[in-house]
């Protein structure tokens, strides 16, 4: 494991805990501040506005003064934006909380980043491998995050899950820190010469398509039925915390933990492969969740849509690697994690207005739709290549 590689996956099996935190306590604390019951999943839905909105400037500004100023500004900021969510609940003040939580999205906007400053410090062929590593800190996240949640729920008086996010803050803190001994690396000094193609004609490449709805794809079914989860179980089918937690966390670490064998898949069979599997997975995810509400059904389902979400984001990260040089690729990360973070964003405003309107099965129901699309453009892209195959096949 190379240094860079070691520094940011260490510093984001804290940084990662802010989602899992906010997706866990967001709606519930929401149910119980909102104006109206179809606001309560806002707060989750202002988290993923906050990543969404940050994309570009986060890109902007770590071209301009690089990714270690970056990733230490986010992760003090996220600090202070755990603070405001714990005195928002002091206050029971819904929309000071709504802030807190996209000043929280907003950090992960740099999180995100993380990956592309990993690629960058290893070999094409090792690039796999690599990034799977730096998701396997979503593990310790999924743990860590949930933890700090339920034990420091009532550890501030009167204000209860005001302390959740206190520890919150500490975690980012801690961050922090392990930041400090991050470099940049010569890819990404090489990345602020001008120049490239224009951002137009690097987006109309097939493989940056599929790139694009692939982790738009992932990202936008797991919004979709992650951040309806808690409030289905917990407000509408009456499951307690714990096992509302239990079904979280494990969708959480299924995200991450198959990251030990999909990162040398990808390198192994490519990422076209991986991002074929990860559609079929999160097809499957949604049967499982169309079929019952019991417990392991919820469990069964958020376990498939981590799987598939990670087969599906990795694959697609993978391949966007492949479509731009080293002096284009802030424009291009740029806009790529815009698309796929307002996708997710419109995704997580929606679920708990659909759930709390319509139900359950017609937000998987939209779930299947976006797979859909998924699936078309996966033909499409088979097809063209098989024509290109052809093609090459005839010139000899």
């Amino acid at each position: 494991m190379n240094r860079t590689l070691w520094i940011l996956t260490l510093a984001a099996c804290m940084a990662q805990t802010g989602g899992p935190v906010v997706v866990l306590l967001g709606g519930i604390v929401g149910a119980e501040m909102a104006p109206s019951p179809g606001l309560a999943t806002l707060p989750v839905a202002f988290m993923i506005i906050g990543t969404a909105t940050s994309t570009v400037p986060a890109s902007l500004l770590m071209r301009r003064f690089g990714r270690r100023r970056g990733f230490l500004w986010a992760s003090g900021y996220a600090a202070l934006g755990g603070v405001l969510a714990a005195s928002a609940i002091a206050l029971q003040s819904f929309w000071v909380f709504c802030l807190a939580t996209a000043v929280i999205g907003s950090h992960n906007a740099f999180v995100q980043q993380y990956r592309f400053a990993v690629a960058e410090s290893v070999t094409q062929a090792q690039t796999g491998r690599a990034l799977a590593t730096l998701m396997l800190a979503g593990v310790v996240a999924a743990f860590l995050g949930p933890k700090i949640a339920t034990s420091f729920q009532s550890a501030v008086a009167d204000a209860l899950y005001a302390g959740s996010f206190v520890g919150l803050s500490v975690l980012m803190i801690g961050a922090m820190l392990v930041l400090t001994r991050y470099r940049s690396s010569s890819v990404e000094q090489a990345a602020v010469s001008k120049g490239g193609r224009a951002l137009r004609e690097i987006i109309l490449q097939p493989n940056f398509k599929l790139a694009l709805v692939a982790s738009a794809a992932a990202w936008s079914v797991m919004s979709l039925l992650m951040t309806a989860t808690p409030v289905a179980m917990h407000r509408i089918d009456a499951f307690d915390l714990g096992d509302t937690a239990w079904v979280i966390q494990s969708h959480i670490m299924a995200m991450y933990l198959p990251s030990l064998v999909s990162g040398r898949l990808v390198d192994r069979f490519g990422a076209l492969r991986i991002i074929v599997v990860g559609t079929c997975l999160l097809m499957v995810c949604l049967f499982v969740a169309i079929a019952g509400r019991a417990l392991m059904h919820y469990w069964w389902a958020l376990v498939l849509l981590g799987v598939g979400w990670n087969f599906l984001y990795l694959g697609g990260t993978s391949l966007l690697t492949t479509t731009y040089q080293p002096n284009e690729q802030f424009k291009v990360q740029a806009c790529n994690d815009f698309v796929v973070f307002g996708f997710q964003a419109i995704a997580a405003l929606s679920s708990g207005y659909v759930l709390l309107t319509w139900g359950w099965d017609v937000l998987v129901y939209a779930s299947a739709l976006i797979l859909l699309g998924l699936i078309g453009l996966l033909t499409q892209h088979w097809v063209d290549l098989g024509r290109l195959r052809g093609a090459a096949v005839s010139e000899r």
